[in-house]
């Protein structure tokens, strides 16, 4: 408690939290916008003024990190400002403002200005999660993200399975809080600090013991949860399947960013800077993690008829590939995590996007509902075939590299000896058997005929966004400099 305020620096500290501030003020000038202003106007107009305004104040937080990388190598003890925080900080950005623009013709809500300003706030818990290096920082910024995410599924108001899922969402969050919240204040126990860096520096000086076990699985198991691997996973396949599709996309996207940046942050301080790490019991927590996560996944995910929950049970074993990268822990594999974090948001953004407006027009979300797709729109069908063997991992595609760029640096890392073949192995092995689910659904997109023949027509902003970011997949893919150049993957 002491490093954190003595540490407090309060210039650099508003430099670091610049973006987060204009967060904040654009969601109350949102609300100002839509509750004084436009309170009669319709519906429509209410929601794209609401999401324009956010999608302004997105790009205006990315134009200060684009122009200020390095404001600080560390503002204050408890929040970073390094090249890959920001890197991560600006993808989660773009991210947001992408869901904000996927949601310009929802119409789930009734409360325009409450959505977008609550998808700001949860864009800034997400920022403070990335940036944070304290204990009581990392736990404050979580739950900001949390109880925002937790509203927002239950926005649908006249859904019962909105309401449901946000339920389960809910309680699920709030034990694995708890969970966490325990192993932390073991941590503070056991160290005298809350300060990753000064708990790396405790921890390389003492013997494993039982309560530091103790401790770092519940640690594992409150970040298991924000990530979604097994054995913490159950809340996710009612989560994707109830929220609104915008939210769903929300978490999958910038909430997976969030959390993985921060647990890269503290297996830095878990294990500190030595490659084989002073505490083997949290890389074993995390590979088996992994392992579970891997597996379950993929299997889950072979047998579901609703394409919001296979992509739920997917994002699953994607959360096992990235786990199996933390584990690792060298800097290479820290960065080809961030790698494949970012460009899995992006693609996922897409394929809900798709999956809501065929949502929209069918009123279902079964693997039937695709049928026909590439007859009745075809830059829509053209655009989830991208998304879905991006997310198989099929080249030229970015998920390809992103693969590749993973599971190279788990094979290079020397923490990974006698379970980085293996599970890399199986891992790739994983990786063949998810391209048969999503072929599930490209073959209802492009081979089953529909008794929907006429066209499906989309506004223009949703088909603009969906086709820029089908094309950023592709590029990416075909140009993996543009983005490793930026992301240093050693």
């Amino acid at each position: 408690m002491n490093s954190l305020v003595n540490g407090v620096n309060y210039g650099n500290l508003f430099a670091v939290t610049l973006p987060e501030t204009i967060l904040e003020i654009v969601s109350l000038l949102v609300l100002v916008v839509d509750l004084g202003w436009l309170r009669k106007s319709a519906q429509s107009t209410r929601m794209a003024a609401a999401c324009v305004l956010g999608v302004l104040g997105c790009l205006s937080s990315v134009l200060w990190l684009s122009a200020h990388p390095q404001t600080a190598s560390l503002a204050t003890d408890a929040l970073a400002a390094t090249p890959l925080v920001a890197a991560a900080q600006i993808g989660i950005l773009i991210l947001t403002a992408l869901v904000l623009l996927l949601s310009v013709k929802a119409e789930f809500s009734r409360n325009p200005g409450e959505y977008a300003a609550i998808v700001l706030l949860s864009a800034t818990g997400m920022l403070l999660v990335t940036a944070a290096r304290d204990l009581l920082i990392i736990f404050v910024a979580l739950e900001l993200l949390s109880l925002s995410l937790y509203v927002l599924t239950a926005f649908a108001k006249s859904s019962a399975q909105s309401a449901e899922s946000a339920l389960k969402y809910y309680l699920f969050g709030g034990m694995s809080a708890a969970m966490m919240l325990f192993g932390f204040s073991y941590l503070y126990g056991l160290t005298g600090s809350t300060n990753l860096s000064e708990i790396a520096t405790a921890l390389a000086s003492q013997s494993i013991s039982p309560l530091l076990v103790v401790a770092l699985v519940l640690v594992a198991a409150g970040l298991g949860f924000k990530i979604a691997a097994v054995p913490f996973h159950l809340w996710a396949p009612d989560t994707y399947q109830g929220a609104p599709t915008q939210i769903a996309a929300l978490i999958a996207s910038g909430s997976k960013v969030a959390s993985f940046s921060v647990l890269i942050a503290l297996t830095d301080g878990v294990l500190g800077s030595q490659p084989y790490g002073q505490n083997p019991p949290w890389i074993m927590v995390l590979v088996w993690m992994a392992f579970a996560s891997i597996v379950l996944g993929n299997l889950a995910a072979l047998v579901q008829t609703s394409v919001r929950r296979l992509l739920a049970y997917s994002a699953i074993a994607h959360a096992g590939y990235m786990l199996l990268g933390i584990a690792a822990h060298t800097p290479q594999s820290s960065a080809s995590v961030l790698y494949y974090t970012l460009t899995y948001a992006l693609t996922i953004i897409g394929a809900f996007g798709v999956i809501s407006i065929v949502e929209r027009s069918t009123g279902s979300d079964k693997l039937d509902a695709f049928a026909g797709l590439s007859r009745r729109n075809p830059l829509l069908a053209g655009s989830m075939l991208i998304f879905l063997l991006s997310l198989a991992g099929i080249p030229p595609l970015v998920g390809f590299w992103a693969k590749f760029n993973l599971f190279a640096s788990v094979l290079r890392s020397p923490t990974a000896g006698h379970w980085g073949l293996p599970l890399v192995a199986l891992a790739l092995g994983a990786s063949a058997i998810s391209l048969f689910y999503y072929l599930q659904v490209l073959k209802r997109v492009y081979v089953v005929k529909s008794a929907q023949t006429e066209p499906l027509l989309i506004s223009f902003v949703e088909l603009a966004t969906l086709v820029i970011i089908a094309l950023a997949v592709a590029l990416l893919g075909v140009f993996p400099s543009a983005l490793s150049g930026w992301i240093p993957l050693g």
